[in-house]
């Protein structure tokens, strides 16, 4: 007999040890998770890594692991951030197929959001699009205000490097107003950094640089060192094209120290670019290659390729200088084919534009001229008069929407003030009218020590229900008002039934008091 209850009970022991098992596993896995999105907001890229492979490993050996497809999205970022991007690309498109078995229309969107970004750095721009637009379309639909302004970023990015500035700035201040409506720090200061940059490289520098200041404001109050370091490097930018050269190399050495702490090799590589500009442009050519040379390197091994792009031309500008024309065409030639496979209007015309020069130089005439043409086509389609009063309506828009939201706010603070001071008067004034009532009913049965004839009784009786009733009435309207919507039908109907509750208690009361003070 013992060996058959055995037999019964040891499928169920093996479920519940089983199910202990797969809890214990649970929590470490949910631990690995923490620990890697921290690593991740940090900049511990390499950490976050090796966190998110640890819990896809336990997640594999669970049935119906929860979170598998947010470790592998979360795995890709990291992944991407320092550099790998195949491996990237594959994370995401392994979180996206997860994701999409399981129906989780925000990771299939937050997916999309990262390949959409992923593509369009590579190059694959009507791809990377494609993807952007679908995941804003989805998360616009379900409401996730937060991806949707993520998205709005990312394909203001994309339109600006083709010389979209309208499209870009649409959708930059579309973000930021989503970011100022969810009071998301991080995002108001990303828009105030994206709007300066664009507003800087439009020639706009003042009204630039006020936003980054803005921007910088916000990361350091947030403790954002990444960020901080990304607002240092543009403001020395703009410093830089303002003729401000010291100031300019004080934030590109701040932003540099900043970003090596952090491990950004995109802001690092940013960085060194610019200061390899500035000791170029101040007779340092040497140091400037030098600097160059770290640079490419990390665009390199981020697949950066325009930033790979800006720097093999800008090396390729000091080799011009120094009149060593063949190391300088090398260069060029480089960047103009890196310039082809993305297809951005002012890659093309900074590449052009070089290449231009260089064939002046070795006295190519015609092709000297062809790459001038592509220069100005390239040009006038990034700062023609159309895409400069764009650049205007879009900021006089959120300027006007930013002060009507200020108005809105201070009508609904002045109208709840009205409200309350409305309510408050309103209770008094019922406290007092219930105590007057109270005092007639009171008064009424005093007057037995005096007795009066029926006739006045009933008229007293009678006078002091009536003001009951009304006062009944009065403070009962807001209320049935709620529920008749003003009909005069419905509102009749309420005050029948409550006269009908107030007819009996009138009744007794009546024949009390008449007992009591009629002679």
């Amino acid at each position: 007999m013992k060996y058959v209850i055995f037999i019964l009970i040891l499928p169920i022991s093996i479920q519940v040890l089983s199910q202990i098992s797969n809890n214990g596993q649970i929590e470490k896995i949910d631990s690995l998770q923490l620990a890697g999105s921290k690593a991740l907001e940090i900049g511990n890229y390499d950490k976050s890594i090796e966190l998110y492979k640890a819990s896809i490993k336990l997640m594999e050996e669970i049935p119906s692991p929860e979170n598998l497809s947010h470790s592998y999205l979360n795995l890709g970022q990291g992944q991407e951030a320092i550099g790998e991007i195949q491996s990237a690309y594959r994370s995401y498109y392994k979180g996206f197929k997860i994701a999409r078995q399981k129906n989780d229309s925000k990771r299939i969107s937050t997916a999309l959001n990262n390949l959409g970004s992923l593509k369009a750095g590579e190059g694959e721009v009507e791809l990377g699009l494609k993807y952007l637009l679908l995941s804003l379309k989805m998360d616009l639909k379900a409401k996730r205000l937060y991806g949707a302004s993520s998205t709005m970023v990312n394909l203001g990015y994309i339109y600006e490097d083709q010389g979209k500035i309208e499209e870009a700035l649409k959708y930059y201040h579309r973000s930021l107003k989503i970011d100022e409506h969810l009071k998301d720090e991080d995002g108001i200061a990303t828009g105030f950094n994206n709007l300066g940059l664009l507003y800087g490289n439009q020639g706009d520098l003042n009204k630039g640089l006020k936003m980054l200041y803005e921007s910088l404001t916000i990361r350091l109050r947030i403790d954002d060192k990444t960020g901080i370091s990304d607002a240092y490097s543009n403001i020395g930018y703009n410093y830089f094209h303002q003729g401000v050269i010291d100031s300019a190399l004080v934030y590109f050495k701040k932003s540099l120290a900043l970003g090596k702490q952090t491990g950004d090799k995109y802001g690092n590589a940013t960085t060194l670019g610019n200061i390899a500009f500035v000791l170029n442009n101040n007779g340092d050519s040497q140091k400037a290659l030098e600097y160059y040379a770290q640079a490419l390197k990390e665009q390199e091994e981020l697949n950066d390729l325009n930033g790979m792009g800006i720097t093999l031309n800008n090396i390729g500008s000091i080799y011009l200088i120094r009149n060593e024309l063949i190391t300088a065409e090398k260069y060029a030639k480089q960047s103009m084919e890196i310039a082809k496979k993305l297809g951005y209007p002012g890659a093309l015309a900074r590449s052009g534009n070089f290449l231009s020069q260089i064939y002046e130089h070795q006295n190519k005439g015609l092709k000297a001229l062809e790459m001038y043409k592509l220069y100005i086509k390239m040009t006038d389609s990034i700062n023609n008069e159309e895409t400069q009063k764009a650049s205007i309506r879009q900021q006089t828009q959120y300027e006007f929407e930013k002060a009507q939201i200020v108005k809105e706010n201070e009508a609904k603070v002045q109208a709840r003030l009205a409200t309350e001071a409305t309510s408050r008067r309103n209770n008094l004034q019922y406290s007092l009218i219930f105590l007057g009532i109270l005092l007639l009913f009171v008064g009424i049965l005093f007057l037995g020590f005096i007795k009066v004839s029926p006739t006045v009784a009933e008229g007293i009786i009678f006078f002091a229900f009536l003001i009951l009733f009304e006062f009944v009435l009065v403070f009962t309207e807001p209320y049935i008002e709620n529920y008749t919507q003003g009909q005069p039908m419905y509102n009749l109907l309420a005050n029948s039934a409550l006269a009908l509750l107030i007819f009996p208690v009138h009744a007794i009361l009546e024949k009390l008091l008449k007992k009591r003070i009629v002679k």
